[in-house]
């Protein structure tokens, strides 16, 4: 014997359109809350109707108001006296008892009313006084919410600013401060780590600029996976050598990547870089071939890098006797420091779907490098660059060429960076 039961849900009611329901006008039954009769009569109680009920009026161009300019003959005389128009604002003239009303402020008065029909823009005996608290329609956590706001609103805190001098000796005497708060009371003892208690500080360096490559730009390149035909686990030493050339077509811009075919072209090229002083050109050079392997397509370009740099740690040349180096070795000599450089740029990767449509401007398939002096052209911009770090008065001299209007000027785009100190290369375009 079996038995069904079935129920049917009688008070199930869909709800198709949302008739949101207005506030009270009164307070709603067995609350006491006290309500001011006198905002009935107070002209903000039908701001809310006024704003929310359109107005069709058709006006004419002087907007029902006519203007008559005849009255004031300081408009057509020549010397005449305006102080009809223009009131002398220390001997205003004496206002009407019947106009002193419209010098009322309307933004003062919001026109909002709480649900509980208590009036926000009351008087201001009623102004102050608290709302009931009524804990049955509330849940905690918003009272306890508004027991905290109703807390920090009524503690009134009085922060008296002093003046700030802004003036350059001020600031020379507070740089000069600070380097020998550093300097005198400095220890390494009283270091302590924001995140690891346990970490202590073992040795401390300089914090200095790079000037050997401050006048170099450097580009931070991410790819969404490893470049090359290589897997993870497998050394390339190919990839620290690469050129990327930005590329262009009709509607995309790019970039292409070349390497060596070889590890053995890569290490030749690396050592013959390494191997000469900075910018100084190899003699009988023989020349390195980079070849292309695929483009790739910039998915995020950041232009403004500020929280990552290139950092070097250094703790000094040797020391060596003084008489023995001429001026040119005592200013290339290091002291100990951690010097660093700025990114400029930012890039992720990502391979690009050849596709066969593409009209490329000039498509290289090989570049042969050689190294090549600097132009006169390129050495005056590495020492702009480069007075940055070096020339005591650089601000003063930028400020000096700001005011007179030079505009600094942008480097090409197609430059091959990454090598060192400059590069000449030969083309083979695709056949």
């Amino acid at each position: 014997m079996s038995s069904k039961k079935s129920s049917k849900l009688d008070l199930l009611v869909r709800v198709r359109y949302s008739n949101p329901l207005p506030a009270p006008p009164c307070p709603p039954k067995l609350l006491k809350i006290k309500t001011e009769p006198l905002r009935y009569a107070r002209p903000e109680f039908l701001n809310g109707l006024a704003n929310e009920t359109p107005l069709p009026m058709i006006v004419d161009a002087e907007c029902g108001m006519p203007l008559d300019l005849g009255k004031w003959e300081c408009l057509w005389e020549d010397n005449g006296d305006d102080l009809s128009l223009n009131p002398d604002p220390h001997n205003l003239p004496k206002l009407d008892p019947r106009d002193a009303a419209l010098l009322f402020d309307p933004s003062s008065s919001t026109g909002v009313y709480a649900t509980n029909g208590s009036s926000r823009a009351g008087s201001s005996s009623h102004a102050s006084t608290p709302l009931a608290n009524v804990t049955w329609l509330r849940k905690t956590e918003y009272i306890s919410r508004e027991g905290v706001q109703r807390s920090a609103m009524s503690e009134q805190k009085h922060v008296v600013s002093a003046p700030v001098d802004v003036s350059r000796n001020a600031q020379l005497r507070d740089i000069e401060a600070s380097f020998a708060a550093c300097n005198e009371n400095f220890s390494l003892e009283t270091l302590q780590h924001p995140n690891k208690p346990n970490v202590t500080a073992v040795e401390s360096f300089p914090f200095l600029p790079d000037a050997d490559i401050w006048a170099n730009q450097y580009d931070l390149f991410r790819f969404s996976e490893r470049p090359g035909d290589r897997p993870i686990e497998v050394d390339d030493p190919r990839l620290d050598c690469a050129i990327l050339r930005p590329m262009k077509t009709e509607h995309d811009s790019f970039l292409a990547f070349y390497l060596t075919q070889d590890d053995e072209s890569a290490l030749s090229f690396k050592e013959t870089r390494f191997g000469q002083a900075p910018y100084e050109v190899p003699e009988n050079e023989e020349e390195t071939t980079f070849h292309f392997v695929r483009d790739y397509e910039t998915v995020k370009v950041e232009q403004e890098v500020p929280n990552e740099f290139l950092l070097v740690l250094s703790d000094g040349d040797p020391p060596i006797t003084i008489e023995d180096l001429d001026l040119e070795q005592k200013q290339t000599r290091r002291d100990k420091g951690a010097y660093y450089k700025n990114i400029e740029r930012k890039m992720h990767l990502k391979k690009k779907r050849v596709n066969i449509y593409d009209q490329y401007d000039d498509k290289w398939e090989i570049i042969r490098v050689l190294h090549a002096p600097l132009s006169a052209e390129e050495e005056t911009e590495r020492e702009e660059a480069l007075a940055e770090v070096a020339d005591p008065n650089y601000l003063n001299t930028r400020e000096d060429a700001d005011a007179d209007g030079e505009v600094d000027d942008i480097a090409e785009e197609n430059d091959i960076s990454g090598m060192r100190p400059n590069a000449a290369i030969d083309i083979v375009s695709e056949s």
